[in-house]
């Protein structure tokens, strides 16, 4: 009995932690993620748009709120603000998320991916 009851404590500490430390992501490798799969279409850089807008302070923005960028309609009506749980959303499949959406990126399936590209993000401040 008493090495059961262990056995679930030490489940019940673990688990909590191998969760929030998959989902820190590695900002370097994001910014190849980024530099490889959303440069074409989107900036870093602060105030400069491309057939996307720039991604520069995304995190924590609300969507479709930078004012010289032209937001599909699809995505005026999402009315999220950019965080882990919506940018990992959005990076596993942009269409799900808001059908109707300009972007034609098919979407980032590895898990570790989407959360470095999200670390990254980060730090576009």
């Amino acid at each position: 009995m008493r090495h059961s009851l262990l056995a679930v404590l030490a489940i019940a500490i673990l688990v909590p932690l191998s969760v929030s430390a998959r989902a820190e992501g590695d900002a370097a490798a994001g910014k190849t993620q980024f530099d490889n799969v959303c440069s074409l279409c989107h900036s870093a850089d602060k105030g400069v748009n491309k057939l996307g807008p720039s991604l520069f302070g995304v995190y924590g923005r609300k969507s479709a709120s930078l004012p010289d960028y032209s937001y599909s309609d699809a995505v005026k009506a999402l009315t999220v603000t950019w965080d882990d749980a919506t940018l990992d959303k959005w990076l596993t499949n942009p269409r799900d998320m808001a059908s109707g959406t300009k972007m034609i990126f098919p979407g980032v399936s590895d898990a570790k991916q989407r959360q470095d590209i999200i670390a990254y993000l980060k730090t576009l401040k």
